[in-house]
């Protein structure tokens, strides 16, 4: 995901320096695309595809049916820095690696109509619910909206009669009251239905790498154990 916009503000205050943004894995060599290095970057976003380098945002259930423009989707990647395969191991590239060149990333993202690309969320993290796909992300945006969240971590949590649940940890500013039913209804007022968390936990903190990415395997596991 890109960097939180306020977070690349306050960068840029303290440092001077301008912060230009990219997208890349090591499957692809590893950059696909870029933001431009000038005013006519998009912060927010990852930027454009790289000269001689083709995306296209697909159906992640079937890649071979492409989403229009502006409906979120799982990213494909073609180009001169794609890699070959992995070595030795057929069955991994034959999932990631279409015939014809096309790269599977894994990341859900939308695109404007500029082209600019921005990264959602990853495929594996997308929850189910209803027969509706969430977007962790876009909940924890809304719910870090409200004034008394400091963090937010949304995971799917399965129900014993199948399906997820949307379920939030929330960690709440100092000296703020957590407030489950006001959070759900804050979310609410920004979010469809079926994307409001059927629960909102409180917790101390939330687990983390060492680059600052909550871990939100760890999050759904303490969930569960709740």
């Amino acid at each position: 995901l890109s960097l939180p916009i306020p977070t690349v503000t306050r960068w840029e205050e303290a440092t001077g320096g301008l912060l230009v943004e990219g997208y890349g894995m090591t499957e692809t060599s590893p950059v696909a695309l870029g933001n431009p290095i000038g005013p006519t970057r998009r912060p927010g976003t990852v930027g454009v595809p790289f000269p001689s380098t083709e995306i296209r945002v697909v159906d992640p259930d079937d890649p071979a049916v492409d989403r229009d423009l502006g409906e979120t989707g799982e990213l494909l990647v073609r180009g001169p820095q794609v890699f070959q395969g992995y070595w030795r191991r057929p069955e991994e590239t034959s999932a990631v690696l279409l015939e014809d060149g096309w790269l599977r990333t894994g990341d859900i993202v939308t695109v404007s109509e500029d082209g600019f690309v921005t990264v959602v969320d990853r495929v594996k993290e997308l929850i189910i619910t209803g027969g509706f796909n969430v977007s962790p992300s876009e909940v924890e945006q809304v719910l870090a909206l409200h004034p008394d969240v400091e963090a937010a971590a949304v995971v799917g949590v399965t129900r014993p009669s199948g399906g997820e649940d949307v379920v939030a940890a929330v960690v709440v500013k100092q000296n703020a009251m957590f407030d489950a039913a006001g959070l759900k209804d804050f979310a609410r007022t920004h979010l469809a239905a079926y994307k409001v968390p059927k629960r909102v936990v409180q917790v101390d903190d939330l687990p983390r790498s060492q680059i600052g990415k909550v871990l939100r395997r760890q999050v759904r596991e303490r969930l569960t154990a709740r």
